[in-house]
């Protein structure tokens, strides 16, 4: 089929690497692929060297909506969003030429900064002190105060994203068929000043999640989206809602994502 037809890979610019790829790359246009320069074209996007990479892949072409997103790995890293090994690459090419694929849709956020700057996250949004002082932020759901948190910060995860960041910080592993967001607490600090609930917490899609920074001197937050970290001076709100678009990568037989969570962690 046509829309299968065009790749485009994102890889970091590693000799070695390369060297590696070669083969796929032969392999791919044997087969009547097209490997492009520019991902605006591609049908399919390639993000080689595990999930660190394939969120890049993702964010540096746009979280595009008309094509699939593959994941490779080639070594030893986590592959959470990766379905195929580079050193297996035969079973790409079976699965684009002949297998019947299926569609995983994953969830993503859509986060506003004061208002202006849009950006969008597959994993996770979280927000740091840069100092080393607690940070205050005051938390509004539908904009209905919830509590004032006070401490390293807050994270925002995906379903997806659960499983990182957000997990480390005892926060729930959720299930990516749940159009939901999670937001966890980074050491809190609870007495009869500030309160906060002490858990994560999950929001519906419906729902929108306001974060205002108190201005108390902390005032240059980082400011974390996936795997890129931003510091934006005198950062005052952060809208965040669960996004209308979507992800879209290719599905294994056998390889849900709790599939993955069993060979990850148990």
């Amino acid at each position: 089929m046509v829309y299968r037809k065009n790749l485009y890979f994102y890889y970091k610019n590693d000799k070695g690497l390369k060297e590696k790829l070669i083969p796929l790359f032969q392999a791919a246009e044997k087969n009547g692929f097209s490997i492009l320069d520019d991902p605006k074209n591609a049908n399919i996007i390639v993000g080689v060297g595990g999930d660190g990479n394939f969120l890049q892949a993702v964010r540096k072409t746009g979280f595009r909506q008309d094509c699939l997103y593959v994941g490779i790995t080639h070594g030893d890293e986590v592959g959470l969003y990766c379905d195929f090994q580079l050193n297996h690459f035969e079973k790409m090419m079976e699965t684009f030429m002949h297998g019947e694929l299926e569609v995983r849709r994953f969830p993503i956020i859509d986060v506003s900064v004061d208002k202006e700057s849009h950006f969008n996250c597959l994993n996770e949004l979280s927000i740091r002190s840069a100092i080393t002082k607690s940070i205050v932020i005051d938390v509004f759901i539908d904009d209905q105060h919830f509590e004032t948190f006070r401490g390293d910060g807050l994270i925002v995860a995906t379903p997806t994203g659960s499983s990182g960041y957000n997990k480390s910080t005892h926060g729930a592993v959720v299930d990516p068929k749940l159009k939901c967001f999670q937001v966890s607490e980074l050491a809190s600090l609870n007495n009869n000043r500030y309160r906060t609930l002490g858990s994560s917490f999950l929001l519906s899609e419906s729902r929108k999640l306001t974060l205002k920074v108190v201005q108390d001197g902390n005032d240059y937050p980082i400011i974390g989206m996936d795997n890129e970290a931003y510091s934006i001076r005198h950062i005052q709100e952060l809208n965040i809602r669960l996004s209308e678009k979507i992800i879209k990568t290719v599905k294994l037989k056998d390889n849900s994502f709790w599939d993955r969570m069993k060979r990850t962690f148990l």
